[in-house]
């Protein structure tokens, strides 16, 4: 966590001229921003990080000569920074790109496959937010790599009845969260209460991500259906470009998907899925906000705990952003704080007790 005085500089890595002169333009256009270079390749870059000692850098994923993960990777290993990936939105760009925050990397932006320029500058505030947002996290780096083949050896949930008194799980996240979803979802058991799962994810990355989850954890996670009836031992995590809503149906609950208009300027958002458990479960519910930009998920996760259930909020220093749980705290909607190490533990013990 870097920036001299309230300028963050910031190296941008891409192979394409066209990408780091749109870059450069959308940063720079930042009073807060600074870029102090560019770097075609991760060789050059390896060289200009030393020369510039850069605050954050942008790094895209497939570059000549050395790519974006095994550069990446390398560097999280000798000098940890804050990285933002700049992928393509593309299920191939969401896998490798899902791989570079397993190794470290703190958030990432994506570049659609026609008309590049336009499309970057369509989301210059998000670029400027998420690099901004880089330069004050704490960059979590993977101890012993990306592990994108593991497999969890546990055997997987079967299909069980649900009451409509049973625990349901409510989990929100947003910046670092891919990867702290991941650590609760690895410690829960096949039999884990069933739960719901809103991080912020464009569409194309949502089904990846859930079918990742699926590979670590006990559970069975998929991403929501319309109507899905939600079911002990399984994970439903929110489509990219669609609210999830929790909806109870005579003695279940299911999901109800929700094309509406962006909340808190996401879609989806943890607020909705969070109200929505506030008003269908109540007291049985168990809400927990993850790492985060922003602070999205606090009002609803307020109402959670106004209709009588726990909530947990991840704490500062685990956060590789404190925004949305720091936001929670500040509003009084967390009833407990706690490291992400400890969450899962507790949740399960809440659930169940």
């Amino acid at each position: 966590m870097a920036t001299r005085g309230t300028t963050t500089r910031v190296l941008i890595v891409d192979d394409s001229a066209l990408v780091r002169k749109v870059m450069t333009e959308i940063l720079s256009s930042d009073p807060g921003i600074e870029v102090v270079g560019a770097a075609s390749d991760p060789l050059d870059a390896r060289n200009l990080i030393k020369e510039l000692n850069p605050d954050v850098l942008t790094l895209d994923v497939e570059m000549p000569r050395m790519d974006g993960i095994t550069f990446l990777g390398n560097l999280m290993r000798l000098r940890p920074m804050p990285v933002v990936m700049v992928s393509s939105l593309t299920e191939r760009g969401a896998d490798v790109t899902l791989t570079a925050l397993e190794l470290g990397a703190v958030d990432f932006v994506t570049k659609p496959k026609l008309d590049v320029a336009h499309g970057l500058q369509e989301y210059a505030d998000e670029i400027t937010a998420k690099v901004k947002a880089a330069a004050r996290a704490r960059p979590r780096v993977a101890a012993d790599g990306p592990r994108p083949g593991a497999a969890v050896t546990a055997p997987k949930a079967v299909m069980t009845r649900v009451r409509a008194t049973d625990r349901l799980l409510a989990i929100g996240a947003s910046t670092g969260g891919t990867e702290a979803i991941r650590e609760v979802l690895e410690a829960m058991p096949p039999d884990a209460p069933p739960t719901v799962i809103t991080q912020h994810i464009p569409e194309a990355f949502s089904k990846p991500f859930a079918d990742r989850l699926d590979r670590y954890s006990a559970m069975r996670v998929c991403e929501a259906t319309d109507g899905q009836q939600i079911l002990p031992g399984h994970a439903y995590v929110a489509p990219g470009n669609r609210h999830l809503r929790v909806k109870r149906d005579g003695a279940r609950f299911i999901c109800k998907l929700d094309n509406g208009d962006p909340v808190n300027r996401h879609k989806p958002s943890v607020d909705v899925l969070f109200e929505s458990v506030a008003q269908q479960v109540g007291v049985n519910a168990v809400a927990v906000l993850l790492t985060g930009m922003g602070a999205d998920g606090a009002k609803g996760m307020r109402q959670i705990l106004d209709a009588g259930a726990p909530t947990i909020a991840q704490d500062e220093a685990t956060s590789v952003v404190w925004g949305m749980p720091g936001e929670a705290v500040k509003l009084g909607a967390a009833k407990e704080v706690l490291p992400l190490s400890k969450i899962a533990k507790r949740a399960l013990e809440l659930a169940t007790g």
